[in-house]
């Protein structure tokens, strides 16, 4: 599930921003930068954990490796290097909002051998730091849309009857804040076919559950 060149421009500029728009002095952080555009996303790896010894301070190396590895796919160590950022800098915006996406992609991944115990606080971590990329950006609409997102990937995880983790509770709440968000989502936009669709399956879900 990789991010857009677009969003990735975005990210780098949201840095930039961050960094009070100087440009960073550290020789192997340019050039991480400079492989992460072109999409040559192993040698930005590469330049930004050399970053992380020659810059340990700076939140947005971390943040930067963690992009860059949340592109090729390893997104446990993308993770937890959104989680490095994040303890240099708790209001670090774009560090919640990619580790909220990661950990809600390893929680859904039936390929992966997780214990559902493992994926529930996967979504419900995810659940957490959109909340609180929210409460840094409260206007930014498509937060509410991925928060609903593993609100409902929460609800489906244990309102499955017959699972170990099955709690028809956590289910209920977890369609109902999904409910919620998408219809946060539909205040912005109510012509969204998609969303209104979401919520009447949420909807149908949640009254269905045993």
């Amino acid at each position: 599930m990789r991010i857009g060149l677009a969003a990735v421009a975005l990210a780098l500029a949201t840095m930039g921003a961050q960094a009070q728009t100087k440009q960073h002095t550290d020789a192997n952080v340019a050039a991480g930068e400079k492989a992460l555009l072109a999409n040559d996303f192993k040698s930005a790896v590469t330049h930004f954990q050399k970053a992380t010894s020659t810059s340990a301070n700076d939140p947005n190396v971390f943040h930067l490796l963690g992009l860059s590895q949340y592109q090729l796919g390893d997104y446990k160590k993308a993770a937890a290097n959104f989680s490095k950022a994040i303890a240099l800098d708790a209001n670090h915006f774009s560090a919640y909002y990619y580790r909220a996406k990661a950990n809600n992609v390893l929680a859904v991944n039936r390929e992966a051998k997780t214990a559902d115990a493992e994926r529930e606080s996967l979504l419900k971590s995810a659940v957490a730091d959109y909340s609180k990329a929210i409460a840094l950006k409260p206007n930014e609409k498509n937060l509410y849309q991925n928060r609903a997102i593993a609100n409902r990937d929460l609800g489906v995880l244990t309102g499955t009857s017959g699972t170990a983790n099955y709690n028809k509770k956590t289910a209920t709440d977890a369609y109902n804040a999904a409910i919620e968000d998408y219809k946060k989502v539909l205040s912005y936009d109510a012509s969204r076919k998609d969303i209104q669709t979401e919520v009447k399956k949420a909807t149908v879900y949640r009254d269905n559950l045993k």
